[in-house]
């Protein structure tokens, strides 16, 4: 009677690890050998790892990430143009809390993608918030939301996100709307939160992209965007050439 009143106490107090492992040592004779200060230990170690893997999950759903892909999966064959200290310094993840960009460039199915929710999913682990959007789809919300008058609550949402991953940049046309509310995102963005930037374009052709006949535009974002950030360019086979290549092997074999 006396456990499950505790059980329901606990519970009561949303301590649902403990109450979880409560339950499991009540269940295990080994437990009953064990010290109340090391079950009292056992049961707070349960509560700490249930409530990290909550958050995990909520930061994981919210980031929206493409890509089901990990630090731990990179491919770092020969030709690809990634180096294995820089990468695991960007690995913890200080240059988000930093408020430094990241570019990554290179061409179609080079797995530009794959790596930046690689690094999204790495900062979720380390209680960072993370979204995933491609450019041309955010700024046709932005450009919706100034119709129905929630364009200034939008951009406070995007401005508050630890890293904002922007995928496909350079892959549809700006319009002048397009061109100004990317650069009202940036700027608030600008020195106090990450963003990470994919495209196929490489640096050196953005301001022609941006420009649009406004060079002034151009260059205010390419001043916040590139300045001072970390550039990756990935190189060699499409990775998705490769993968499909690879299944084809392990079928015929």
């Amino acid at each position: 009677m006396m456990t499950q009143d505790t059980l329901r106490k606990l519970n009561e107090m949303k301590l649902f690890g403990m109450a979880r492992g409560f339950e499991d040592q009540m269940a295990s004779a080994a437990a009953g050998h064990l010290g109340f200060e090391e079950r009292f230990g056992l049961l707070v170690d349960q509560e700490t790892t249930y409530r990290d893997n909550r958050r995990l999950q909520r930061l994981l759903q919210s980031a929206k990430l493409r890509e089901n892909a990990c630090m731990e999966d990179i491919d770092y064959r020969p030709g690809r143009g990634l180096d294995r200290s820089e990468v695991a310094s960007l690995a913890l993840c200080n240059w988000i809390r930093n408020g430094l960009n990241l570019i990554v460039t290179g061409p179609t199915g080079g797995g530009k993608t794959w790596f930046a929710c690689a690094l999204g999913n790495q900062a979720c682990r380390q209680g960072l918030s993370v979204l995933f959007a491609r450019l041309p789809l955010l700024l046709e919300d932005l450009a919706v939301s100034h119709g129905d008058g929630s364009f200034r609550k939008r951009l406070a949402q995007l401005a508050k996100v630890d890293l904002l991953i922007l995928d496909d940049f350079g892959m549809a046309t700006l319009n002048a709307h397009g061109r100004n509310d990317l650069l009202e995102l940036i700027e608030q963005r600008s020195g106090a939160r990450s963003t990470l930037i994919t495209s196929q374009l490489p640096v050196d052709r953005w301001h022609d992209y941006l420009s649009g006949g406004n060079p002034t535009v151009a260059d205010a974002i390419l001043d916040r965007l590139v300045s001072g950030s970390h550039r990756i360019e990935l190189k060699g086979e499409s990775m998705r050439k490769l993968k499909a290549r690879g299944k084809e092997k392990t079928a015929a074999g």
